[in-house]
């Protein structure tokens, strides 16, 4: 039995050998990278393929396997080794990943017809991709090069590879990235979001899953935003703006915000799926790679130390529903293997016929770019109302005290003023003022309460102040 997946034809009942292919080819490739220096990456570096013949009953430089024969073909290795290096993965950690345990296999979450496999430990994703995808991010390498150079911390897809198998005449490429939402929290709600209206809402086929994955229309009926504090805010939206000027600049359109959203006010564990990563000894579960999570991919090199994932947040940005709620974000850019090619234009065109041209998801890339920025900054994220605006907590919860102190300081200053009259010494209103003005007299208990907190609340004053405002309170009774 064969089936149509993503432009390539699979067999079905190999998926154990293809998943077994893919293993074998990572580990030899990377393990004969091993033996080639370190240098600088040069521009021919990216257009590099390297191929090796792998027969099921082993060669020379090859190990004897159970799968069918097949060819293994790496593209640019020298530069992708260097884009794991930047983002901190060791070569035995790569190959400890994808190596060691089974991949496993998940259900499609969109309409694309790609296979996506899972690393046991949660650490990356493999994707099927078609011919002109593969085509196209090995035309974006030097580009994404000169990007990650600049801003490693990106909500952009992280490439770690690129590689095609070929068996029985099929050619099946895969690019290695990093995963984006990890199977042990649950997610509450998935979202494919790209700031359009046209065709924009879950089918019904799709709502009927376990966890459907909706749309932007599905989001304004469902929620009235997801409200950050000001400081995430920002950096979540000038991270957006950067990668959505990168994407401008490629002339790459037509990609979504994978959005999960997890409330915390719920089990964390309800619902975690099966298999989900516990853990050996030999590393932690929380995730390792660096800016590979939705917070560490926002944060600036002065929250670097911050960015760790070993809580049981796994690295979520914290945020609240317009209920209140508590919630973990996961997020980050899918689907930028969309060039705005001559096919696209001539959709967007017919679509525009038809449809209001600026409501279709296909549409020139600084004109999509603007249309999702708006969209994320005013539909989706907003900023929450700092907390100056209102009593804080630490003034609400010292009144009693500062009433207790205002009345130990009025009763001394009675006393104090029993002390001057017996002794003849008290002196008249008009007295206290040098030119012979009388005083302005507090007499609304209001301002009496307010000058007595004050007063407590400046711990710093002197006796002598003290003295000089007690018969001002005094006034007062």
């Amino acid at each position: 039995m064969r089936t149509m997946k993503g432009g390539f034809t699979v067999s079905v009942t190999t998926s154990s050998a293809l998943k077994g292919a893919i293993q074998l080819g990572i580990g030899y490739t990377v393990g004969n990278l091993t033996s080639k220096p370190d240098r600088d990456v040069l521009m021919q570096d990216f257009y590099v393929v390297e191929s090796v013949f792998l027969p099921s009953e082993g060669s020379n430089l090859t190990p004897a396997h159970h799968y069918p024969d097949f060819r293994f073909k790496t593209y640019a290795p020298l530069a992708f080794r260097y884009f794991r290096e930047l983002f901190g993965i060791k070569p035995d950690d790569y190959l400890y990943s994808i190596c060691n345990e089974p991949l496993i296999e998940l259900s499609n979450p969109g309409a694309s017809g790609s296979l996506f496999y899972l690393t046991s430990d949660d650490e990356f994703i493999i994707k099927t991709v078609q011919h002109k995808e593969a085509e196209f991010l090995q035309k974006l390498l030097p580009g994404y090069y000169m990007n990650l150079n600049q801003n490693p911390r990106t909500l952009l897809p992280k490439f770690y590879g690129l590689y095609c198998i070929q068996s029985g005449g099929v050619n099946i490429r895969l690019v290695v990235m990093n995963n984006v939402l990890p199977r042990s929290v649950k997610m509450n709600y998935k979202y494919d979001l790209k700031g359009s209206t046209y065709k924009r809402r879950a089918s019904r086929k799709e709502r009927e899953k376990a966890c459907p994955v909706y749309k932007d229309l599905d989001f304004q009926d469902m929620h009235e935003g997801l409200y950050f504090d000001a400081d995430t805010y920002n950096a979540l939206m000038k991270t957006l703006q950067r990668d959505c000027l990168v994407l401008e600049s490629f002339k790459i359109m037509d990609y979504s915000l994978l959005l999960a959203v997890h409330v915390l006010d719920q089990s964390p564990k309800e619902g975690s799926e099966p298999g989900q990563a516990v853990g050996d000894g030999k590393r932690p579960v929380a995730q390792r790679v660096l800016y590979s999570t939705a917070m560490e991919s926002i944060q600036g090199d002065g929250k670097a130390a911050e960015a760790h994932t070993t809580d049981d947040t796994m690295g979520g940005i914290p945020a609240k529903s317009h209920k209140e709620e508590n919630l973990l974000i996961f997020l980050g850019i899918i689907d930028i293997l969309q060039s705005y090619r001559f096919i696209k234009k001539l959709e967007h065109s017919w679509k525009a016929l038809v449809y209001d041209g600026d409501s279709v998801s296909v549409h020139r890339p600084g004109f999509y770019a603007n249309r999702f920025l708006k969209f994320m900054s005013t539909s989706v994220f907003r900023k929450t109302l700092t907390i100056r605006f209102s009593p804080s907590k630490r003034t609400r919860t010292s009144i009693p005290a500062l009433k207790s102190s205002s009345q130990e300081i009025l009763s001394s200053q009675k006393e104090e003023e029993e002390r001057r009259q017996s002794l003849g010494g008290a002196r008249s209103l008009a007295s206290l003022d040098g030119q012979g003005r009388p005083p302005v007299l507090l007499t609304h208990p209001s301002l009496c309460l307010s000058l007595s907190v004050t007063l407590s609340l400046s711990v710093s004053l002197s006796l002598s102040l003290f003295r000089s405002l007690s018969l001002s309170l005094s006034l007062c009774e």
